[in-house]
C-alpha cells in the first residue's frame, strides 16, 4: 500500500471552520470538505472521519484572533499542524474576492506546494504573559 499525504486547509472563525483537502502526488484537484462548527469537538469529529481514510494529515490555518488553540489541540494528538501569517500568503494581483471556501482551498493548495512558511507558535506561558502586558497597557 502506498503512503499518501493530504494537506488540510482550515479557514477558522469563531463559529465555523471551513475545510479543504489537497492530496499530494499527481495533480489532483483541491476539493472542499465542508464547514463544521467552530468548537474543538466538531474538529475532532472531522479529524476522525479524515483519519479513517488512512492518509497522513497535515493541517494548516491562518493566524488570527482565534489564537493557537487549534494548533495546540492537534499537535497534542500527534498530528502535524502549521500556522501561517496572513500577510505571508501569496495572492494573485486582482484576486480580491475573499470567501471562507476560497481561503481554505488556497491554504490547502499552497501548503501542498510548499509555498507557505509557518510562524512561531508561542508557548502558553509566553502567550499569557503577552496578554497580561497588553492588559496593563490598555489600563
Amino acid at each position: 500500500m502506498k503512503h499518501s499525504i493530504t494537506s488540510v486547509g482550515l479557514d477558522v472563525h469563531k463559529d465555523s471552520i471551513e475545510i479543504a483537502l489537497a492530496e499530494h502526488g499527481g495533480s489532483q484537484e483541491v476539493r472542499r470538505y465542508g464547514a463544521i462548527g467552530g468548537d474543538l469537538a466538531s474538529l475532532d469529529k472531522a479529524v476522525r472521519k479524515l483519519q479513517s481514510k488512512g492518509t497522513e494529515l497535515r493541517f494548516v490555518y491562518e493566524a488570527g484572533p482565534c489564537g493557537y488553540d487549534i494548533y495546540r489541540h492537534l499537535t497534542k494528538q500527534g498530528l502535524s499542524c502549521a500556522v501561517v501569517a496572513p500577510s505571508m500568503i501569496p495572492k494573485k494581483s486582482g484576486d480580491r474576492i475573499k470567501t471562507d471556501r476560497r481561503d481554505a482551498v488556497a491554504l490547502a493548495r499552497l501548503y501542498r506546494a510548499g509555498e507557505l512558511t509557518p510562524v512561531y507558535v508561542p508557548r502558553e506561558e509566553d502567550e499569557a504573559m503577552r496578554d497580561l502586558s497588553r492588559a496593563r497597557e490598555d489600563a
